[in-house]
């Protein structure tokens, strides 16, 4: 499929993804670009962390969850040498793919005849795969793969972000509770702020949690952990 898109388009996806701020979100709206823009059957994203460590598989069906799987359980497939060490990969005629067998038979009883797969990634990291899935021999073409990358590079911008909103978030939530904790032992027993942040401190160590998780259980229970 030869494509053409505009500038216009992008800018558009760059303002949606803007207006959310959870990182499933994030990777639902790019996905759903994806399909509209290449106008394949199936789109699907490997996210990881610290460049290696996948983190989960998001798709935009229940397939392509499958073939992904059957690529991490195997060690083998394009999305993996994508991460590895590959820009992209364009698989025009699975059946005529020959690198990956287990991945290649898995992804011909569904159905799929084409593949195009891009590494998301910014001047900092690499931080997984998009793939697009089509049900015809040649359906993506090499104008496809320069728009794949530029998609790849407006979402993996996206994705930090969210990535990073969500560690602020949950950050932030953290010393709220920490926070809130803080006051009941000030309260309860009229001691000053540092002194209460101490005993929390001193609980969590003892205790080998998290200072988050004694400051939720002293909000939950009134009780600090025995």
């Amino acid at each position: 499929m030869s494509l053409n898109p505009d500038a216009e388009s992008f800018a558009e996806l760059a303002l949606d993804l803007h207006e959310v701020s959870t990182l499933d979100e994030t990777v639902e709206r790019i996905l759903e670009f994806a399909c509209k823009m290449f106008n394949c059957a199936y789109a699907g994203v490997i996210p990881v962390h610290d460049g290696s460590r996948v983190e989960t598989v998001a798709s935009n069906h229940e397939i392509v969850a499958h073939l992904d799987t059957i690529q991490l359980e195997a060690g083998e497939g394009p999305d993996i040498e994508i991460i590895a060490d590959r820009p992209g990969v364009l698989i025009c005629d699975i059946a005529e793919e020959t690198r990956w067998p287990t991945w290649t038979a898995a992804v011909e009883d569904a159905g799929i005849r084409s593949m195009l797969g891009a590494r998301l990634y910014t001047t900092r990291r690499v931080l997984g795969s998009l793939n697009l899935y089509a049900l015809e021999v040649d359906g993506f073409d090499r104008v496809d793969v320069d728009v794949a990358h530029m998609l790849a590079r407006h979402a993996a911008v996206a994705l930090e972000s969210a990535r990073g909103t969500e560690h602020l978030l949950r950050a932030v939530d953290a010393r709220n509770l920490i926070g809130r904790a803080r006051g009941i032992l000030m309260e309860r027993f009229s001691i000053e702020a540092d002194r209460a942040f101490r005993v929390l401190k001193r609980y969590s160590r003892d205790n080998n949690l998290k200072l988050n998780s004694v400051a939720q259980r002293l909000i939950d229970t009134g009780k600090l952990p025995s």
